[in-house]
Formats: structure tokens, C-alpha cells, sequence
């Protein structure tokens, strides 16, 4: 595999309303698209539930060049359980301390840096200051074993590490993507029901070379190269597969996703419609 691009981190939300409401006037976040499905992924994109379910992406700008979160929605699942495998997401960006501050949001600081809890709980490492280029600075996970991580996401994914030391590991694709950072835990890793997963865009050719790699090495795939069709909107091919931490890692052809990840001018219309409409949420 030569490259490829970080595009998403999925988090599972249990009440809509609460979470988009951190996203865009916490964090400052702006809707990109909204997609509602019927029944469940045929790549587990939603988790293990085949049932009507959600995709908001949420972010700084398109998916074309920045790294943005997708918030999947199970109708009916109001919570989940929380491992200890998502480490959080770092932001550096002006506006969001204010916001916090007017808004009486609960936080703690460190050395500058300030801890916000989504209203599921995922953590998000938030630097007051202004970003050159994307506000999203790195995803973090916690790992059992940083040897066995770097050896899988340099040598199998060709990942390149920027540092190391004992106790983390930090890796990325080309340019000014958004880094990995990967944070060893003596205690064992249980992502719990609220585990999540992280995706790259790679050219189609390599995405093929990708597959065949994986199954020459035994490397275990969740989810072989398999079709996902979007409604209205483009059709795309993905590969899943899983490092040593559980982590499942998405790969979807930069051809297909370049055509579903347009940003849509009426998601925000049609995603506070959908929640104003859902049974299951408070009003």
C-alpha cells in the first residue's frame, strides 16, 4: 500500500439532540451531511444492531481536507457502555474555551489543555489557540502493546511513525494529517459497546493490494472488500479490519468516498427534523 488518508472517527451517540448540541456550540463543529438508513450496515458501520440507524458527519470544513467525527445513531439505543480503548480526540482551536466558559459547560484543565466530556463521555483535549490548518490535531487509543501496534500500522499499513517512547507512539500518513497516537495501558482493553472505529480513504487500485496483503499475512479482517450503497448518493467499496488493539480500521476507495463525502447544504435542516420526529429522544 503506498498512502492513504485519515478521513473519520466513529462515535456511537445515545441521545441526538444533546450531542449535536455539543458538537456545533461546544466544539463549534458545523453539520457536513446527514444520511438515514432503514436497517443496519452491511459493514457494521452502526455496531452490531440491524435496525434503523444514523450517520451525522460533523466537523471544520469538507471531508475532502480535514478529519471530521461521525456520530452513529441507533433508533431505540439510548446509551452505551464505555471501554477504555478510545483515548479522545485533541483540537486546537479558538472560540471553544469562550463558549465552554458562556455556556457553563463542565471542564477541568492541565497544563493549558482543557479536558470537555461529550454527553456520552468521550473525551476531547481541547488548546486554545489558532490552528494552521485543520483544528483536529490527533486521535488517541490506548494500546496493550505499542511493539505490536507500530510493527501492524508501519509495516502492514504503512503508517509513518513520527516518535516514540515508552509509554506512546505517534504515526500518520502524508502531510498535515491528522496524527494517531496510540497510548500503552497496563490494564487489559475492553472496548465495551461503545467501541468505535477509525477510516482512511485509498485509491481503488490500492485498496485491492491492501485486500490481498491482509489475507496473505492472515491479518484479521472484520469485513472483506464489500459494496455499500448510500440513498440517493454514491456507492462505495470498504475493507475492514482490526489491529492488535480491536481497533477496527475502515478502508473505503478515495473514488467512491470523494463522490458520497460532498457536503450537503441541507443536512442541518434534515437532521433537527429527524430528531424532532424520533419517538425515542426527549423533547
Amino acid at each position: 500500500m503506498v498512502s492513504a488518508r485519515a478521513l473519520h472517527f466513529v462515535l456511537k451517540i445515545g441521545d441526538r439532540g444533546a450531542n449535536i448540541n455539543f458538537f456545533r456550540n461546544i466544539l463549534g463543529m458545523q453539520v457536513l451531511r446527514h444520511e438515514e438508513f432503514t436497517e443496519g450496515c452491511a459493514a457494521s458501520c452502526n455496531g452490531p444492531y440491524d435496525n434503523r440507524w444514523s450517520k451525522t458527519m460533523i466537523g471544520y470544513g469538507p471531508e475532502s481536507n480535514h478529519f471530521v467525527v461521525e456520530l452513529t445513531y441507533n433508533y431505540g439505543v439510548t446509551s452505551y457502555d464505555l471501554g477504555n480503548d478510545f483515548g479522545g480526540i485533541a483540537i486546537k482551536a479558538n472560540g471553544i474555551v469562550d463558549r465552554v466558559k458562556k455556556q457553563n459547560y463542565s471542564f477541568t484543565v492541565e497544563n493549558e489543555v482543557y479536558l470537555l466530556k461529550s454527553p456520552d463521555g468521550y473525551k476531547f483535549y481541547v488548546t486554545d489557540a489558532q490552528s494552521s490548518g485543520d483544528p483536529v490535531q490527533s486521535v488517541i487509543i490506548n494500546s496493550n502493546d505499542l511493539q505490536k501496534t507500530q510493527s501492524y500500522w508501519t509495516d502492514l499499513l504503512n503508517m509513518k511513525l513520527l516518535n516514540q517512547s515508552d509509554n506512546e507512539l505517534a504515526l500518520k500518513y502524508d502531510g498535515d494529517q491528522t496524527k494517531l497516537i496510540f497510548k500503552k495501558i497496563d490494564e487489559k482493553i475492553d472496548r465495551k459497546t461503545a467501541f468505535g472505529r477509525i477510516a482512511f480513504a485509498i485509491a481503488f487500485e490500492e485498496q485491492t493490494k491492501l485486500s490481498e496483503e491482509v489475507t496473505k499475512r492472515n491479518a484479521k479482517v472484520i469485513h472483506p472488500l464489500t459494496s455499500l450503497d448510500t440513498p440517493g448518493k454514491a456507492t462505495v467499496r470498504v475493507i475492514i479490519l482490526s489491529d492488535p488493539n480491536e481497533l477496527e480500521i475502515c478502508f473505503v476507495d478515495e473514488e467512491g468516498f470523494a463522490q458520497l463525502s460532498q457536503v450537503d447544504p441541507g443536512s442541518d435542516a434534515d437532521l433537527d427534523k429527524n430528531v424532532q420526529r424520533d419517538p425515542f429522544q426527549k423533547k
